[in-house]
């Protein structure tokens, strides 16, 4: 392998690595948020256990996708100097609103909440959480923004002088259609996973308190962890909703943006007419003719193309290849169809997992049941990774998707406001490069274990016990004078543990 290919390998392994995390963090922070805000109104102690519960846990994963997501912004000097030397007066523009904006935003308003529950008025420590959910969120918009520039450059004029892209409005970069249409499809993803974390891990709880046979274990099962699970039931379900709206309409603007990778995710070798959609193939798949569509569906792909049923005429791999040759030059404008095509498959399939343990659950809990089967505890744990696997797949297709270029030629754009992936790559030996690849993919590797030690260690250990409350204590309090007696919270704590 030569320094380009090896540079690509670092980024997606890297990229995967840290986008495993950041899911759960978008939606996780609201959820917390909303968590506490039960209890602020309730004033019921449940509320505040589990706010502390899942707290501890997003803490973990949010201070383990900061270790690992701090790398991603140094590559692009390091091995893509090139790109960042095109685009970096567009592209730095969104990555320094979420530094400035997000990051620090997110920083310290996570750490008034961890250090503030008997510190701070109970409105103004729950404002704390609140701030940081809108913090995680106003993050990945930024993110998404400098992402959607590559995958449809806009509000950027090509400088021959320089022949750099340089910036002309950020209006248009941070209001890009595919901004528009990205984020939401990113943000729904995270409440998928979220949803099915909570539900998961409280549906795991729910059934082992059930089976113990102690009347005081019901209650629990009852009033705490069958909330939990309704909560990140219905999270799940109307994200799943929104997943497939806001999904369609990414799609759609994918085929006008990038014919070729929507192509390629269907393996469409020829133009055609109405095709179907194939649900399963045989073959190579980069040798497309090769490709034999064994399962296929009607009128799916009209639709996800243009909202119709019929009528509609959709380019082929091979034809958009020739006329990608005459517009830009000779050569190979193809992504990897396999990855491609079956990304985009298990994108959809893995999110299946949410919706059965979603339907699932809100059987089993049905008119106040507490369910005790333990295939549903299982059903309940093995489910857990299937969103996170699911947005892992998304991107891997929205990516992969888009080569060969690093900055997709727009087409209604500038064209000259586009860039290759062989020409974004830094100057680097092939020695250099795996070097590093080998060191980060190792330390990621033991920041994964780190990061599953933990997050099994406090969901094992479960919620803190209940606060003990004297008789001149008030209750739905966190201590101080009138307050519950009990020790520093669990969740100051933790800042410490690691």
């Amino acid at each position: 392998m030569n320094a380009l290919d090896i540079s690509r390998w670092q980024f997606g392994i890297t990229t995967v690595y840290h986008f495993l995390l950041v899911p759960l963090t978008i939606g996780l922070a609201p959820l917390v948020a909303a968590m506490q805000t039960a209890w602020v109104i309730t004033g019921k102690d449940h509320w505040l256990r589990l706010t502390k519960f899942f707290g501890k846990l997003f803490l973990i994963n949010f201070a383990l996708g900061v270790a690992t997501g701090i790398v991603q912004e140094f590559q692009f000097g390091m091995n893509w100097s090139e790109y960042s030397r095109f685009v970096g007066d567009v592209f730095g523009a969104p990555l320094a609103l979420e530094g400035l904006v997000a990051f620090f935003m997110e920083s310290t308003f996570l750490g008034l909440w961890i250090f503030g529950w008997s510190r701070l008025p109970k409105l103004a420590h729950l404002a704390a959480i609140w701030m940081v959910a809108i913090g995680v969120n106003a993050s990945a918009y930024f993110i998404v923004a400098a992402n959607s520039f590559m995958q449809h450059p806009v509000g950027a004029r090509f400088n021959p002088e320089t022949g750099r892209a340089e910036l002309e409005s950020i209006v248009a970069v941070l209001t890009n259609n595919t901004l528009l249409a990205a984020f939401p499809h990113v943000v729904a993803g995270s409440f998928v996973t979220a949803g099915t974390f909570v539900a998961g891990i409280a549906g795991w709880w729910m059934v082992r308190k059930a089976r113990s046979g102690d009347s005081a274990q019901l209650a629990e099962a009852r009033t705490m962890w069958r909330p939990a699970a309704l909560v990140g039931t219905w999270v799940m379900l109307v994200s799943l909703v929104a997943l497939f709206f806001t999904g369609d309409t990414q799609g759609k603007l994918m085929f006008e943006q990038q014919p070729m990778k929507m192509a390629s995710a269907e393996s469409l070798c020829h133009t055609e007419t109405d095709p179907d959609f194939s649900i399963l193939t045989v073959g190579t798949h980069n040798n497309c003719d090769s490709v034999v569509h064994v399962l296929e569906v009607p009128f799916v792909l009209p639709f996800l193309a243009k909202g119709e049923f019929s009528g509609v005429t959709l380019p082929g791999v091979v034809d958009l290849q020739k006329e990608f040759n005459e517009k830009y030059g000779v050569g190979d404008y193809r992504p990897n169809l396999f990855v491609t095509y079956w990304s985009f498959r298990a994108m959809i399939g893995l999110a299946a997992g949410s919706a059965l343990l979603a339907l699932a659950g809100l059987w089993l809990t049905r008119r106040g049941r507490v369910p005790n089967q333990r295939w549903f505890s299982w059903l309940s744990l093995l489910m857990i990774p299937t969103p996170f696997l699911a947005n892992s797949a998304g991107w891997v297709f929205t990516e992969m998707g888009r080569q060969p270029w690093v900055v997709v030629p727009n087409p209604t754009g500038d064209p000259n406001v586009r860039l290759m992936v062989q020409q974004g790559v830094s100057n680097h030996s092939a020695g250099v490069v795996l070097f590093s690849l080998i060191v980060f993919t190792l330390l990621y590797g033991a920041l994964a274990v780190v990061w599953f030690y933990l997050m099994r260690r406090y969901v094992v250990h479960g919620p803190d016990p209940a606060p003990v409350v004297a008789d001149d204590d008030k209750p739905g309090d966190t201590g101080g004078p009138g307050r519950p007696r009990t020790e520093e919270p669990a969740v100051e704590q933790l800042s410490f543990a690691y």
